[in-house]
């Protein structure tokens, strides 16, 4: 595999990455697990991996559209990978099991029950203001005298009173968009940021997967996940210097197709060639180069590309 040319970057990107790299790097991503799966809920989070050429998947629905899946938002879910690096980075803290939730629940009843009451009295006022409206337009041009008009409805607003009963299958819900107990506030601050342990994660297979990851995260580029291919990641050519990174260069998962598919193996894992033969021809029908990675004996990793050129 060829090593990517070098670009020089763009001047404004480069003044603009400085003033962001000491807010970067002094940020503590925090990561709420579900399970085993590491999700980033707050924006500043998203930023900050954002920043640093992490691209993870989006895949919460949206408060305004629920009822879809072509655009989606928070929790934006990071590959193992991307989490082991910015745990070796210490860039990232986990937050216990037992403190993610926070009381969310009980907060969220609390809320509910309190809307209910504020709607309740809306609704009954404005129920009066409907009685009120048609009472006085029913008895307009009729020989009923103006007191007689006031006892009548009087004596139905009172009735209302005593009859009305506001449903909850009427009450409108209001869908949060920040999740409770991952807030800004010092003490969530400061535990963010205390020495808590990530997850540890031995698994010979995924230490090539990662090994491979940073490789070419170092060569600088993007990667994202590529089980819909086959593969183990889609490969973005993207541009770093100095590890500051400019979203707006070509290479961007947001903007662009990948260039390659990155499939990880041993070195001494036997493949069969029919696989092989698979996977290259996948690799022709979607435009892209497929590479397997394997890790050498003297630690670095290689790279083997493969292309469809016809059968014999």
């Amino acid at each position: 595999m060829e090593e990517p040319p070098c670009r020089e970057e763009p001047l404004a990107c480069q003044e603009e990455e400085e003033d962001n790299d000491d807010k970067s790097l002094s940020h503590v991503v925090g990561l709420s697990l579900c399970d085993s799966a590491p999700l980033l809920w707050r924006v500043q989070d998203l930023k900050t991996v954002r920043s640093q050429g992490l691209v993870g998947a989006l895949i919460g629905s949206l408060p305004r559209t629920p009822r879809q899946n072509g655009r989606l938002g928070r929790p934006l879910l990071l590959l193992p990978e991307e989490e082991r690096l910015l745990s070796e980075h210490q860039a990232a803290a986990a937050l216990p099991a037992g403190d993610q939730d926070g009381g969310g629940v009980e907060q969220y009843e609390e809320e509910q029950q309190r809307s209910y009451e504020k709607q309740s009295i809306l609704a009954l006022e404005d129920r009066k203001s409907a009685l009120h409206r048609a009472v006085t337009s029913s008895l307009t041009g009729t020989d009923v005298g103006h007191g007689n008009t006031d006892e009548t409805l009087r004596g139905r607003l009172e009735a209302l009173d005593r009859s009305f009963t506001f449903p909850r299958s009427a009450l409108a819900v209001q869908l949060s968009t920040v999740r409770a107990g991952l807030t800004y506030c010092p003490e969530a601050r400061a535990f963010l940021q205390a020495d808590w342990p990530i997850r540890e994660q031995d698994n010979p297979c995924g230490d090539v997967r990662y090994q491979v990851f940073r490789d070419l995260r170092e060569r600088g580029f993007y990667l994202t996940s590529a089980g819909k291919f086959g593969g183990d990641f889609l490969v973005y050519p993207g541009l770093v210097d100095s590890h500051r990174w400019c979203p707006s260069l070509p290479g961007d998962p947001l903007r662009f197709h990948a260039h390659f598919i990155a499939v990880c193996l041993s070195l001494d894992q036997p493949v069969c060639l029919l696989d092989v033969l698979a996977v290259a021809r996948l690799g022709s029908n979607v435009k892209k180069t497929v590479l397997l990675c394997s890790l050498g004996t003297d630690g670095g990793v290689r790279y083997t590309s493969l292309q469809w050129s016809g059968m014999v």
